[in-house]
């Protein structure tokens, strides 16, 4: 019986100084549902102002 009080102390102690984990969040109040647009044109259009961004990271990769 000395185990259980001494247990149940512990515990108690342990609520004390960490207090009690928060609510679950369920997972479909995380997730955010989007429709998909496979068909968009602009999707992988070529933009002149971004181009340089691929070219750069090339550079820094072979040392350049």
């Amino acid at each position: 019986m000395e185990s259980q009080n001494s247990t149940d102390s512990a515990a108690a102690a342990r609520r004390a100084w960490f207090g009690k984990l928060p609510e679950r969040i369920r997972h479909e109040d995380m997730a955010e549902p989007k429709t998909a647009t496979p068909n968009d044109p602009t999707r992988y259009a070529y933009e002149a102002e971004r181009s340089w961004m691929s070219l750069s990271c090339l550079v820094a990769d072979l040392g350049l």
